[in-house]
């Protein structure tokens, strides 16, 4: 599911609209809705840890927020993973209902909060990109790897900051292991990829 703009929002594009508590909650709440609906799990909404992950996911955006346009389109998924971030640092969703009798095997019914945090951080990030920059958001077999999921998991619960990474390798980027939560400009970015790169083809690998 992908947030459409808001009634609220005339007109303004979905980058500034997600800066509104009003949308970003109204997002939630559908994509979560939706993903009752296609699952049959049940969650509860603890409304005052959505506004404070907002708001520390506002706070956060502003800091890291760079001042060369041509940073816009790497910056764009850094925020999507600085949102994944504080959604898992507050968990402002709580699965109360298993639903439908499912293989424990997908990552909806592994852990169904992360997929949630995951599913409207891509989607918003989705939306930007094919607005502001007309590029399709890719689907990759990491979202449904389960073996990426339980990494995903483990990972985070040490280091929530490691959730800016894993929102890269869901989308089909290149994840920064080492600085997840320090945004590097698209130079800087360039060599990260060129170094990443050489890492691979040494054997290197994601965080296990």
């Amino acid at each position: 599911m992908t947030p459409e703009p808001s009634p609220l929002d005339h007109g303004q594009p979905i980058r500034k609209s997600i800066r509104r508590l009003r949308w970003f909650v109204q997002g939630f709440r559908a994509q979560m809705e939706q993903m009752e609906q296609e699952t049959g799990l049940r969650f509860a909404l603890d409304a005052g840890k959505l506004s404070a992950a907002f708001l520390d996911w506002l706070r956060a955006f502003e800091t890291h927020r760079p001042d060369d346009p041509a940073d816009r389109r790497a910056y764009t998924g850094f925020a999507a993973g600085l949102m994944l971030r504080t959604l898992l640092d507050h968990g402002p969703a709580r699965l109360v209902e298993p639903g439908r009798a499912t293989p424990s095997d997908v990552p909806e019914h592994f852990w169904p909060e992360g997929f949630l945090y995951v599913s409207f951080c891509l989607n918003v990030r989705a939306a930007v990109l094919a607005q502001d920059f007309h590029e399709k958001q890719r689907i990759v077999p990491e979202l449904t790897d389960l073996r990426t999921w339980w990494s995903f998991k483990e990972n985070t619960a040490e280091d929530v900051t490691q959730a800016i990474g894993f929102l890269d390798l869901f989308a089909g980027e290149t994840p920064d292991w080492e600085m997840p939560g320090l945004f590097r400009s698209k130079a800087a970015q360039n060599r990260a990829l060129t170094d990443a790169k050489s890492m691979v083809a040494l054997g290197g690998t994601k965080p296990e």
